[in-house]
């Protein structure tokens, strides 16, 4: 663990993550809160020099000795049978640095979590919340509800025991020891479909539902278990659907997005990435809302971007589906649009795995100039492996660069390449 080894550039962001509590009353009240639909994005003409081929020789001789570096990569035998896009760009130079391929669609594996987080911060705000409420149809009489409880699924990929139990103990307090109707389970903030498009039927992931119990499915069983356990008895089976009256509060578990972008930025959880995908598609005011929308919202960011939508496409949030494509370019402009927003930067940045310290990252080039000085979203799906973030150079330039391998029979092929691309970039 070398964290004294980290930048000057990165080490106040990338080590200064939120005080995060996994409870759900264990909230972060960020004072940058920006309403989403005030958060600047650049037109296409702000993008104009990421738009380059081949980036002009850099005036510097650091920048020069990278080129040369990254030039001599790619005669690696590893290109005879597999393709490689990469692109790298100067953010204190504002200017591209090296090029290969920069325009070429490729699977981003699970990089395709860095254009969900940014999509989410920028469109969801920084101070967004998940949100689990739980409340009740009817009156109460004498101890009985006359009516139902109503939980709302909220697609929380956080939410545990200690939360079922805060719902129980609400019941409680509101004096609630009999129910005479039971729990209607409403599950309308996404469609019903528990796979995401492109997903392989052999992935074991969990399904996607916005009633998760301990990441899997199964909130329904558990919370009638735990009202059971507690004397509160129930007089009619669970339902699902959306509540025909008004709902009275009882209680509401909460998440902080930063409480979810750190694992699926530092661990690639596919599961908190596809919960922000469908949450993203959800705030557009769409009931069952699918991944359809949420690919929508997620594209338009992108066009914004300068993204064109005939080279990249949107399947998922996590990037499991083999039906989503982008392009070097396209991740470096997300990364550029990242930092140069600084209420974004300070969310995205402490979640994203440093290398040889934390993370997926933990264990690469822990002995070398790369580590901590390299943060980036790590990517690997069957024959593909990719990696995107932020390296400081020696001379103290901050870049940020997408490399991404596809065709390859042994994924461990990619990841050795891209720890040579870091140690180009972070040498002296």
């Amino acid at each position: 663990m070398r964290q004294h080894r980290l930048s000057r550039f990165l080490i106040a962001l990338c080590l200064a993550v939120p005080s995060l509590s996994a409870a759900g009353q264990g909230v972060l009240c960020c004072p940058d809160s920006i309403l989403p639909d005030s958060l600047p994005l650049p037109a296409v003409n702000d993008c104009d020099t990421l738009a380059a081929d081949l980036p002009a020789a850099p005036a510097d001789s650091m920048g020069a000795v990278i080129v040369e570096r990254l030039t001599a990569l790619l005669g690696s035998d590893l290109l005879e049978h597999s393709q490689l896009g990469l692109y790298v760009y100067d953010l204190t130079a504002d200017a591209p640095l090296f090029a290969h391929n920069a325009r070429q669609m490729m699977r981003p594996a699970s990089c395709q979590k860095v254009v969900t987080a940014v999509a989410a911060l920028a469109q969801l705000g920084t101070d967004y919340m998940l949100r689990t409420p739980l409340g009740y149809e009817g009156q109460v009489t004498d101890s009985t509800l006359y009516g139902r409880l109503v939980v709302r699924g909220g697609f929380d990929p956080l939410l545990g025991d200690d939360d079922v139990w805060r719902m129980v103990h609400a019941v409680r307090q509101a004096g609630i020891d009999s129910i005479t109707g039971g729990i209607l389970f409403d599950r309308s903030m996404k469609d019903t479909l528990l796979l995401g498009w492109g997903w392989c039927w052999d992935d074991d992931e969990a399904p996607l539902t916005p009633l998760l119990y301990n990441r899997r499915d199964g909130l329904e069983v558990r919370l009638q278990q735990a009202l059971a356990d507690e004397g509160i008895r129930l007089g009619a089976p669970a339902a699902y659907g959306r509540p025909d009256t008004e709902v009275t509060p009882l209680t509401e578990i909460l998440r902080t997005i930063d409480q979810v972008l750190l694992p699926m930025m530092k661990q690639s959880d596919n599961q908190c990435a596809e919960a922000l995908f469908y949450h993203l598609a959800a705030h557009t005011g769409h009931p069952y809302a699918n991944y359809e929308i949420g690919a929508r919202v997620v594209g338009k960011v992108l066009q914004r971007l300068g993204g064109n939508p005939q080279r990249f496409e949107v399947a998922d949030g996590s990037g499991l589906s083999l039906y989503n494509y982008t392009t070097p370019m396209l991740l470096v402009r997300v990364l550029r649009y990242a930092w140069m927003d600084e209420t974004i930067r300070r969310h995205l940045c402490p979640s994203l795995p440093i290398m040889g310290v934390d993370g997926t990252l933990r264990r690469r080039l822990r002995d070398s100039r790369a580590c901590g000085n390299v943060v980036a979203k790590t990517g690997t799906v069957t024959g593909v492996s990719t990696l995107a973030g932020y390296s400081t150079t020696a001379h103290g330039h901050l870049l940020c660069f997408a490399i991404m391998n596809q065709g390859l029979k042994r994924t461990a092929e990619g990841r050795a390449f891209q720890d040579r691309v870091c140690r180009a970039l972070t040498d002296d």
